[in-house]
């Protein structure tokens, strides 16, 4: 059978431990075969980042904005124990934030749910789509490790050369100090792509933020999504017969936990990176999460929502086998496979995605699956296979689809 033909690159961005062996097995198993793949390539493993001093991550951010899509593996962001261990010349900054903050927009998380995994919240029966902020907050923030007694002040020097400045905290002792910001265009990006989305699903999107804490930081949000929603929106949601509300992101979690699903839940930065985990393993697992970031401006980023599966890495280095479910990473690729399908008017590219992802959810349906959803699996006879014989076997599946 002919390969389908590529008429533009997509950006692909490489990653660790893991996540960075299945991505490779996923490429020539599940994709090379069907398709004649066309990428830009960034290896964005840790040790590349620090021999570029984190460069290529923004060369990456760059090519996604010269290209329209892009496709990424799930990195390390490095805490103490990770400079030491990679021996790095600095704690880099998360790729993920160094992306976003240049791509700016919306990442929507959604679960990717299958046959004979259940909920663990018995009242869920539809996906529950995490909209993620991608911009500032702590992803952005500035630290300081404060050694000895003194005063700390939030400074704010205009262009006339005016200052503003308030009192913190006075310290009497040690102790740390955290500065972050956020920008009203942003802010207003991220509200319209959520009334957007939620116009395009037609479904209802909540909002939670704790503006009663936060009354300038958190409120500035809150009255930004509601002065665009009664300017540019409101009468769209009542014609889709779709609703808007905003609520405390306390409260929030107790209706969720309480609702049947069938939503978007739009969260500040690190609220849906806790929250989108959260939903996740509630519905299954964290590999059963798609994840997309879209720019104000027609820009798609596909990634896992997941980590770089460190413990199996290790074990893959002695020798062990694994099991590591690899869901999330293939609808990675689908995702990003068929936006650049539809963007190019590649019809057999945007069909082969959706057979990939059918072929991946039928393999799990059929009780053949990784060692994660097995444990939670209500399916009778499950087979538990290693990561790369999933892959083989969705391989199957999908032969069998394509005919």
């Amino acid at each position: 059978m002919q390969k389908i033909q590529m008429k533009t690159p997509l950006v692909e961005m490489d990653g660790d431990e893991m996540t960075r062996i299945i991505w490779k097995s996923i490429k020539e198993i599940l994709l090379q075969p069907y398709i004649d793949l066309k990428t830009e390539y960034f290896d964005l493993g840790l040790q590349k980042r620090d021999e570029t001093a984190d460069q290529i991550t923004i060369d990456s951010a760059k090519a996604t904005q010269k290209y329209g899509v892009a496709v990424k593996c799930a990195t390390i962001t490095p805490n103490a124990q990770r400079v030491e261990e990679y021996k790095l010349k600095e704690m880099w900054k998360s790729p993920n934030g160094t992306i976003r903050a240049i791509l700016d927009g919306t990442v929507f998380r959604a679960p990717i749910i299958a046959e004979g995994i259940r909920p663990l919240v018995p009242t869920w029966k539809k996906p529950i789509i995490i909209a993620r902020h991608a911009y500032g907050d702590v992803y952005r923030n500035v630290e300081y490790r404060v050694s000895e007694p003194g005063k700390a002040e939030l400074v704010f020097t205009n262009e006339k050369g005016e200052v503003s400045r308030q009192t913190i905290f006075e310290y009497k002792d040690k102790g740390v100090l955290m500065g972050m910001h956020n920008l009203d265009s942003s802010i207003e990006s991220f509200a319209r792509s959520c009334f957007n989305y939620a116009l395009d699903l037609k479904q209802d999107l909540w909002f939670s933020t704790k503006d009663t804490i936060s009354k300038q930081y958190d409120h500035t949000f809150k009255d930004i999504f509601q002065d665009i929603y009664d300017r540019e929106y409101k009468e769209k949601f009542e014609e889709a017969q779709i609703e808007y509300f905003y609520t405390l992101i306390d409260d929030a979690v107790a209706r969720v936990i309480r609702s049947e699903g069938g939503y978007i839940w739009a969260c500040k930065n690190y609220d849906g990176d806790v929250m989108s985990d959260m939903i996740a393993t509630a519905f299954g697992s964290l590999a059963m999460m798609t994840s997309v970031l879209v720019s104000p401006d027609g820009n798609f980023e596909y990634e896992a929502a997941h980590g770089t599966v460190t413990r199996h890495y290790y074990k893959h280095l002695k020798g062990e086998e694994t099991s590591t479910n690899s869901m999330a990473t293939i609808f990675a690729w689908s995702g990003a496979l068929r936006k650049r399908g539809e963007l190019d008017g590649l019809n057999e590219l945007v069909e082969f995605a959706n057979q990939l992802e059918e072929a991946s959810l039928k393999t799990i349906e059929s009780g053949i699956m990784t060692k994660d959803l097995a444990l939670i699996s209500e399916l009778p006879n499950k087979k538990t296979v290693s990561t790369e014989q999933f892959l083989v076997e969705i391989k199957q599946t999908l032969d069998s689809i394509r005919g």
